[in-house]
């Protein structure tokens, strides 16, 4: 019994938001260097020297914001709703918050992917917005991420907006394989899935390699970018207590 209670220790230290902050807070310098490589790396590589595309020629190098962008936003929403299952499930006040946090940040790589995706498409396609299935199911993504922000501030009570909101991430899943599987189950201007698990990939090796260091780049990114905005929300919903306040003290006497 002793045994199976410590093989699951990690999962509840991960529900206390004390030892989130503290743990995090060892990290993110170590992320932070990680992710300033990768991203200054992977965009000089791509747009400096990487060649250009056969018939896009220049144009082609925003993939490496917009598929990177997109990739992260729809993974980000899925962290959002399992985060917000599990502070469903189980009551766990940390889940909620990392959910809360997770909204902005996939909101902003939506709109990056959305706007990205525009400036792309006018040279490609001749015009910035089509209603293409695969950009009207990253719009419903944005307007996802919109209602749980939105969510977040329509209820006085906290408990309340975090379970309304996680509700809303659990039923917006359903529109991830839709935004996967759009360019293969209806006739659209949209690319194919220029990565893919199952079959070699339709870019050439040395416009693949940098995008796939961007693609870690903006992976840790994310990372970094949810810890920061967990822990000012922790700071924020834990503000009374004791070892919040001592830390308050601490950094205002410095």
């Amino acid at each position: 019994m002793a045994t199976e209670v410590k093989k699951w220790q990690w999962f509840y230290r991960l529900g206390s938001p004390r030892w989130f902050y503290e743990i995090t807070g060892r990290w993110l310098p170590w992320l932070l260097c990680a992710a300033s490589l990768l991203l200054a790396s992977g965009l000089f590589w791509g747009l400096l020297v990487a060649p250009p595309d056969a018939r896009q020629g220049n144009s082609f190098r925003i993939i490496y914001l917009h598929v990177p962008a997109a990739i992260l936003a729809l993974v980000g929403y899925y962290i959002m709703a399992i985060a917000g299952a599990v502070g469903l499930i189980w009551r766990i006040k940390m889940s909620f918050m990392v959910m809360k946090s997770a909204a902005p940040i996939g909101a902003a790589l939506t709109f990056i992917a959305l706007f990205t995706g525009a400036v792309w498409g006018k040279p490609s396609w001749g015009t910035y917005w089509v209603w293409d299935a695969r950009i009207t199911s990253m719009l419903i993504l944005l307007f996802l991420y919109l209602g749980v922000l939105a969510l977040q501030r329509a209820f006085s009570s906290a408990e309340m907006a975090y379970r309304a909101s996680a509700i809303l991430a659990l039923v917006g899943t359903i529109n991830i394989p839709i935004i996967y599987k759009s360019v293969d189950w209806w006739h659209t201007l949209h690319q194919p899935a220029t990565l893919k698990l199952t079959s070699s990939s339709s870019i050439h090796i040395d416009m693949l390699q940098p995008l796939i260091v961007m693609i870690c780049g903006f992976y840790v990114f994310y990372v970094v970018a949810l810890c920061l905005f967990t822990r000012a929300e922790i700071i924020r919903r834990e503000a009374t207590s004791a070892w919040v306040r001592a830390l308050v003290s601490n950094e205002s006497s410095r």
